[in-house]
């Protein structure tokens, strides 16, 4: 069928997904380009797919078709793709692996996905995100991660009551600090850890940081301040993976 009206009930509810509640609403949510809609499809998330007409793009999945203005009205890209995919949310999480990524209250999305990307590359088994972080279904932290959402366990917890869960379970739990505590380098790597990193300017929170075991620094030149969140996680993501 080829949709050509954006007064049309369906074309009207997908274009919906741009904004959190509906997709809270829906439990659906949208990517865009042909990466991203793969990388949904082989992990079974995709439930539709939306061509331009006389795209091919063979899969077998629910598939409409859709003029150029449509395409331009459902994008949220500058520069629209002509392939969009329209996934359920991911699947609950219930057990927790031994390697645990917790994100206190990250704003930028951009952040968000690069460190979900840098979690899958280093072997992270589940990260858990706080409540007041930024949604993992915006379109930005989708696009930020190249689609490796779709490739770790991610959990959406209170982080005061699921930290104490997890250290009466004996996972080390690490906070990260700008300067003090441990130097990276030196840290005595554990089977089961939780590394907590927090937001792009006031850190994590006080409350969780009196739930850490120990902190944990990255040794840089003093002539730079600090490093970028999603940065300064991927570094210690990948000295924890040696």
């Amino acid at each position: 069928m080829l949709y050509t009206s954006m007064d049309n009930p369906k074309i009207k509810q997908i274009k919906k997904l741009s904004q959190k509640k509906y997709r809270e609403k829906y439990k659906e949510f949208m990517v865009e380009g042909s990466h991203l809609v793969l990388e949904a499809f082989k992990k079974g998330y995709l439930k539709e797919l939306i061509l331009e007409k006389n795209e091919l793009f063979p899969l077998q999945v629910v598939t409409h078709y859709v003029t150029n203005d449509i395409i331009n009205y459902l994008s949220t890209l500058e520069s629209p793709s002509n392939i969009i995919g329209i996934c359920s949310k991911l699947n609950e999480v219930n057990n927790i692996g031994d390697r645990v990524l917790i994100i206190d209250n990250i704003q930028d999305p951009g952040n968000l996905g690069s460190i979900i990307r840098s979690a899958v590359a280093f072997n992270v088994d589940t990260v858990i995100l706080s409540s007041n972080t930024v949604d993992l279904y915006n379109p930005k932290v989708v696009r930020a991660t190249q689609g490796m959402l779709f490739h770790v366990d991610i959990k959406i917890s209170n982080l005061l009551e699921i930290l104490p869960v997890l250290k009466n379970k004996g996972y080390k739990v690490m906070g990260t600090r700008v300067t003090s505590g441990k130097s990276l380098k030196s840290i005595e790597k554990s089977k089961k850890f939780v590394i907590i990193v927090g937001n792009e300017g006031s850190g994590v929170n006080e409350d969780i940081v009196e739930l850490c075991d120990e902190f944990i620094y990255i040794d840089m030149s003093p002539v730079c301040e600090s490093l970028n969140v999603a940065v300064a996680t991927s570094i210690i993501l990948y000295e924890l993976d040696k």
